[in-house]
């Protein structure tokens, strides 16, 4: 069987509308809720993972375990790095990093032994790629911004990269299709809250927008 993870709650109530489903229609699991559907006739479980890092990689070993998952697709919105993309670009990253994992004013920001390269060779259409970086705490901050954009990630967000990860561990096929949401901005201009809460504004805004654009036009093409 083949899961799509979804983390955040407005991500997933998007979902849920999507597939035309309710609360009371969804299974309850120690983590969120999940249904199963059929996408390219083929059963899928669709499931709210919950938010950081913990939760979505505890969850992830369940869904593996319990429902022996060949392959998981983690979709999701997230904060873009890279400014040669832009917002709503989707993005299918070849290499998912936790760049949260080390002491950074001596070591590298990213490990090797964090890294997970994802085989994107039997996708058979165009699509954007590059470096998912995953932490506990949302991109926000513009000298994080500054960091990572030094350190080549392309986008970045909570969950991506411990869920790949945990199918790394476990033999798991793994994609994940992201859409950008909001970049951070210099709160050097204004001040640090009105600048989290402006960014913060423009990524529940954008959240079913990135949603609706990845179940219309990749969800299929990756299962």
């Amino acid at each position: 069987m083949i899961g799509i993870s979804v983390a955040e709650s407005n991500e997933w109530e998007t979902t849920l509308k999507y597939f035309n489903k309710n609360h009371e229609e969804c299974e309850k699991f120690p983590f969120g809720e999940y249904f199963f559907t059929e996408i390219n006739n083929k059963k899928v479980i669709v499931y709210r993972c919950y938010i950081r890092k913990v939760a979505s990689a505890a969850s992830t070993q369940y869904m593996i375990d319990k429902f022996d998952l060949e392959k998981i697709v983690v979709a999701g919105t997230c904060a873009g790095v890279d400014n040669t993309f832009k917002q709503y670009d989707i993005i299918i990253p070849n290499k998912a990093v936790q760049y949260d994992c080390t002491v950074r004013e001596t070591e590298p920001l990213i490990k090797e032994k964090f890294n997970v390269d994802i085989d994107l060779s039997d996708l058979e259409f165009n699509y954007k790629t590059g470096i998912i970086g995953t932490a506990d705490k949302p991109l926000v901050m513009w000298n994080d911004y500054l960091i990572l954009k030094d350190n080549n990630i392309t986008i970045v967000d909570t969950e991506a990269s411990g869920i790949a990860y945990v199918c790394k561990m476990n033999h798991v096929e793994v994609l994940i299709v992201k859409g950008i949401s909001d970049f951070p901005t210099d709160e050097s201009k204004t001040t640090k809250e009105l600048s989290h809460e402006e960014q913060y504004n423009i990524f529940i805004k954008n959240i079913p927008i990135v949603m609706n654009k990845i179940f219309d036009d990749y969800i299929e093409k990756v299962i």
